[in-house]
C-alpha cells in the first residue's frame, strides 16, 4: 500500500473510532443496555486495531523519531485510559460523563497534532 492509501485508511478509522466512542460513552452515561450489543462490543476494537496498525505503518514510513509522533503516542495511551473510565470503569454516570468529555478533548488534541505536525497541537 502506498502512503496516501494508508493515511486515508487511518483517517477513516479515526473518524469511525471517535463516533463509536461517543455513542458508547453516551450509552454508558445513560445506562443503556445497547452498550451490551455484540456489534458494539466488537466493532470498536476492530476499528481501533485498524487505526493503530495504519498509524504504526505511517510512523514507520515517516520516521518514528518525529516529536509530534511521540506526542500522538503518549496522547493515545492517555486517551485509552480515560476512555476506559468513560465506558466501563467510572463508578457513577457523572464520572463516566466527565471522563468521556476529557477523552474527546484528548482525541481532538491528537487530531491537532496530526494536522499541525507539532506537539503543541492547535496552539502552534
Amino acid at each position: 500500500m502506498n502512503y496516501f492509501a494508508i493515511k486515508h485508511l487511518h483517517i477513516t478509522a479515526a473518524v469511525l473510532s471517535i463516533l463509536l466512542f461517543a455513542i458508547r460513552a453516551y450509552w454508558s452515561v445513560t445506562g443503556s443496555s445497547k452498550l451490551q450489543l455484540r456489534l458494539f462490543r466488537i466493532l470498536p476494537h476492530v476499528v481501533d486495531t485498524v487505526l493503530l496498525v495504519a498509524g504504526v505503518m505511517l510512523a514507520m514510513m515517516i520516521g518514528p523519531e518525529q516529536p509530534w509522533i511521540l506526542a500522538k503516542i503518549v496522547a493515545v495511551i492517555l486517551y485509552i485510559g480515560v476512555g476506559m473510565v468513560a465506558i466501563k470503569r467510572g463508578k457513577t454516570p457523572a464520572a463516566r460523563g466527565v471522563a468521556a468529555l476529557i477523552a474527546i478533548a484528548i482525541f481532538f488534541y491528537i487530531v491537532g497534532v496530526a494536522l499541525q505536525h507539532n506537539p503543541m497541537s492547535w496552539l502552534s
